[in-house]
């Protein structure tokens, strides 16, 4: 007697494998919200007296050296050692040079463009980097986006403006502030830089993400690629800026080394999101996480949500319903 299994499309064993797949990519892209989220907090929590104790170009080059070593582990525990024997081609790791320089490019921009605008309307600004990697994206990895997810991502940005202007009521403390700073102000030349920006962040995601499906090799060996240069790159440029301002290690503590875990730990989910994924589920993430930032702002630091803080939270839920639908 011949027995035939069900191994149809709708079969239990393909369902289930489905839903374990969702499953994992719900608990890897929660854990990233979480982490993205937590990072505003966590270096609140470092200050003294108001000011960062410790550099944060030398806490950048940690961040890389600690991707770089797990990476490293995880390619030898996969067992994958004749791919670190082997000499690899310049042709073939040359390009993973470009994403740690747009990275570190960008920030260093961050810091100069302090000097022409103020943080709340750089907040703002900066939320440009949806439209840029959409764009890039679209272009770039030939992806045509219907009209629907063009709005989410239109919403998207409008959810990103609407948090930064109304979903914290700083009371006391941002009339405090207000009082000792300029008010919203940006310069032509400010303008200039955020564009800029914006422009290099949704490069370096889409750049990344084509380097990464383009090679056929292990995740973690180009992960290893990718960190040798952001290492060794970053250790460069922050290596004036340590020796003038603060020891390599100076001002570290529990809160700091969080965060160093946390930011690699991001760094290198980030990098599955991009090879088995897609650069526009980085936009969700990185917007989902305002809202966490928020609640734990709320729960931690004691700023105070206004009621208007359900409108981006409306905004990023109707954003992701129209982009996936």
């Amino acid at each position: 007697m011949i027995v035939i299994q069900n191994v149809g499309p709708s079969s239990p064993a393909r369902r289930r494998r489905q839903w374990v797949k969702r499953l994992e990519w719900g608990v890897l892209l929660g854990l990233m919200v979480l982490i993205y989220g937590s990072h505003a907090p966590l270096i609140a929590l470092t200050k003294v007296n108001g000011q960062v104790p410790f550099s944060p170009s030398s806490c950048v080059v940690m961040i890389e050296l600690v991707k770089l070593l797990i990476s490293l582990v995880t390619l030898l525990l996969a067992g994958d050692v004749s791919a670190l024997r082997a000499a690899p081609s310049p042709v073939l790791v040359a390009p993973y040079a470009v994403p740690a320089v747009l990275y570190a490019l960008n920030n260093n921009l961050v810091v100069l463009m302090q000097a022409y605008m103020d943080p709340s309307s750089y907040q703002v600004l900066s939320n440009l980097k949806i439209a840029s990697t959409a764009l890039l994206y679209s272009f770039c990895l030939g992806k045509r986006l219907r009209s629907a997810q063009w709005l989410s991502l239109g919403l998207l940005m409008g959810a990103g403006v609407c948090h930064s202007y109304s979903s914290l009521d700083l009371g006391d403390l941002e009339r405090a502030e207000a009082e000792a700073s300029p008010q919203l102000h940006v310069t032509a030349w400010g303008l200039f830089l955020v564009l800029v920006y914006c422009f290099i962040s949704g490069l370096a995601a889409v750049y990344t993400e084509r380097v990464l499906k383009s090679q056929q090799l292990p995740l973690s060996l180009q992960n290893l690629y990718l960190y040798v240069f952001g290492v060794a790159i970053n250790g460069v440029s922050s290596l004036s800026s340590v020796a003038s301002e603060k020891g390599f290690l100076q001002g570290y503590s529990g809160a700091v080394w969080a965060i160093i875990a946390g930011q690699a730990a991001n760094g290198l989910l980030m990098s599955v999101v991009l090879k088995h994924g897609s650069g526009i589920t980085r936009l969700f993430v990185i917007s989902c996480s305002m809202l966490v930032n928020a609640l734990l702002s709320w729960a931690i630091l004691g700023l105070q949500l206004t009621p208007l803080f359900l409108l981006p939270v409306s905004m990023i839920g109707l954003a992701a319903y129209l982009y996936y639908k």
